[in-house]
């Protein structure tokens, strides 16, 4: 791929003695979604922190393009209950003026479908809406690379599948690159390009109805999950939620790159 962003290989990371990543790798594209998937426990943050650069590994290389900006949305992030801050006051935190004027973190607010609650108070926003404005706060920075850690974490399901469409709609529109990390393996299958399955190492990796077949895959998550996920990937011009449902496109066609 003549287009990465950030390549990850041989990355192996130990806490305490206790090996928690091995040979791992990681690679994404521009305009290409790359989902990290598997169980609690299996190394998907600390890959991740590793290709932030949060984190030295022990062993292993990280390669990024020359002047790469990042934007990241956490897994969760604690905000202070007796803090009166506002929406769009909270966008500003930790940036420099010149770089997030009033007009543009409005800007990012609209991309994101929350324009309307920039003024409200952050701790009375809903856990969906709290997810639309860290990824708000990742858009700032115009990034190259989108890096979301369990993006729809607090979400409902129905939430979640319009997050998802709205994290394609943005590579689509922008041409950015996305990591993911999820373990919301129904949700993820269809909303990814590639998808890298950890375990402590790379189990499997590849296109999602490929991995969902993998032998490796089948033993972490079951017969049963793996039947299920390779169902929804029958016809590639629409796809399922967890009911079984079509989940509608809006002005974009399938995302594979």
């Amino acid at each position: 791929m003549d287009n990465v962003l950030i390549e990850a290989s041989g990355i192996d990371v130990s806490f305490g003695g206790r090996q928690v990543l091995h040979q791992g790798e990681a690679k994404v594209g521009e305009g290409e979604i790359v989902t990290l998937i598997g169980p609690n426990g299996a190394g998907k943050t600390t890959m991740v922190r590793v290709m932030l650069g949060l984190h030295t590994p022990d062993m292993g290389i990280v390669t990024r393009k020359p002047g790469l900006r990042i934007g990241y949305m956490p897994q969760r992030l604690n905000i202070d209950p007796a803090l009166p801050i506002s929406v769009i006051r909270f966008l500003s935190l930790g940036m420099s003026r010149g770089d997030v004027g009033h007009g543009f973190r409005h800007g990012v607010l609209r991309e994101t479908g929350v324009e309307h609650i920039a003024e409200s108070p952050i701790q009375q926003i809903s856990g969906g809406e709290m997810q639309r404005v860290l990824l708000s706060r990742a858009l700032l920075r115009n990034p190259d690379l989108l890096v979301l850690d369990e993006p729809v974490q607090g979400v409902d399901v129905s939430g979640q599948a319009e997050l998802y469409a709205l994290i394609r709609g943005i590579r689509d529109q922008r041409g950015c690159g996305v990591l993911m990390v999820s373990h919301d393996l129904h949700m993820v299958m269809a909303a990814t390009d590639h998808v890298i399955c950890l375990n402590q190492h790379v189990c499997c990796a590849g296109h999602p109805q490929t991995v969902s077949r993998h032998p490796e895959f089948v033993s972490l998550f079951g017969e049963s999950v793996a039947t299920e996920l390779s169902v929804y990937h029958h016809d590639h011009d629409h796809e399922h939620d967890v009911h079984g449902d079509v989940i509608s496109h809006h002005n974009h066609g399938h995302d594979h790159v």
